[in-house]
């Protein structure tokens, strides 16, 4: 890897984590060396007793529990002060018994469980690529983990057939291939109010999900553009889901742009603020169950919102936009443009009227959010 140039390394270490995220989607171990640690781990949600087994057999050593230190607070663990907590593995706790514990969706069908015994020890910041990298694949933010020595890591994972990364990969995974965003296809697709309307689809460097830029008419380059970042949204944009205000924004957005003669709309392939459509689903049913948005997601393991802004920011620049006028509620959107080096010049405020399904949801995104709802 010394003679490749920084593309080229790019190039592999986003290939090397697209298959080690697809092995683990699969229920295969994957090793990670950190600074001064690794470890080899399987994802809790894909663990069953016989990869448990064969983890502990390969590594020689026991295995722990990891879990983010927001779960963990519901499991009514106390911190440590990490992001990642360890627990121990007691007699009683196998596969299918973790996998409910990493799910939140049944903390109510079994509501005492426990105790745990935790390390109090940092697990390390391979321990935190693991979890990053059960995030990357949509995944329940689990692991399941046994400690390698790192001078044996590479010798373990030949043997074994079994991906090989570092922590530093993982975490730059999203912003480098965000950055090298790749025009594939572009195609004029006339819209209900607003038929001057142009596609445009791009590839990150990972081969994963395309965002697309839907450019209605031919906004000046030399202006700030009318613009919405939006995240794409199963339920709200394409069946009509009463649980949000998504559909609503993004017909709106694109009314408004057509009515002002011309704009952008940054369609993200962001689902679930990031956390993906399986686990928007389990939030779905802890909202049912009496919590909120952000609780939900906290619950489940996840930040609040785990978006990355970067892929709108590459797409604005790839279309010759510097300055925008950003029609969001969202302050996070407007700080994340000026970090990246778009330039904001107004937010337009774009809200709807809530509903009954949806008044709880909106509320929470102004209270704890900070919506300007």
């Amino acid at each position: 890897m010394q003679n490749l140039d920084r593309n080229e390394l790019n190039l592999k270490q986003l290939r090397d984590t697209d298959r080690a995220i697809a092995d683990l989607r699969r229920g295969l171990p994957v090793v990670l060396t950190g600074e001064d640690d690794a470890i080899i781990f399987v994802s809790t949600e894909m663990a069953f007793d016989p990869e448990l087994a064969h983890l502990k057999e390969i590594s020689g050593s026991e295995a722990y529990f990891a879990l983010t230190s927001h779960r963990a607070n519901v499991l009514h663990i106390m911190p440590t002060g990490n992001k990642t907590v360890l627990l121990e593995i007691e007699k009683w706790m196998d596969a299918p018994l973790m996998r409910a514990l990493a799910d939140a969706s049944h903390d109510l069908d079994q509501p005492f469980r426990g105790p745990f015994t935790r390390l109090k020890n940092n697990p390390g910041v391979a321990a935190d690529a693991a979890i990053k990298m059960a995030k990357l694949a949509r995944l329940l933010p689990s692991v399941i983990l046994s400690y390698i020595k790192k001078e044996e890591a590479a010798a373990i994972a030949e043997k074994e057939d079994l991906m090989l990364l570092s922590s530093d990969t993982i975490f730059e995974y999203e912003d480098v291939a965000a950055k090298e965003l790749k025009p594939v296809a572009a195609a004029w697709v006339p819209l209900q109010g607003a038929e001057e309307t142009k596609i445009h689809s791009f590839r990150p460097l990972d081969g994963g999900i395309e965002h697309m830029a839907i450019l209605i008419g031919d906004p000046n380059r030399h202006e700030p553009v009318l613009a919405r970042l939006h995240s794409e949204c199963f339920t709200g944009d394409l069946i009509g889901s009463l649980k949000c205000d998504c559909g609503e924004q993004l017909n709106g957005a694109i009314k408004a742009i057509a009515e002002e003669g011309g704009g952008v709309i940054l369609y993200l392939a962001q689902e679930g603020r990031g956390i993906g459509l399986m686990n928007k689903f389990r939030a779905y049913k802890l909202q049912k169950d009496g919590f909120d948005t952000v609780d939900a997601n906290e619950r489940l393991g996840f930040e609040n919102d785990e978006r990355l802004f970067r892929p709108a920011a590459e797409m604005l620049r790839h279309l010759g936009f510097k300055q925008v006028r950003l029609m969001t509620n969202n302050p996070e959107k407007v700080e994340g443009l000026q970090r990246l080096g778009i330039d904001v010049t107004e937010r337009v405020t774009h809200k709807f009227p809530s509903n009954t399904h949806n008044e709880l949801y909106l509320a929470t995104k102004r209270k704890k959010s900070g919506h300007y709802l």
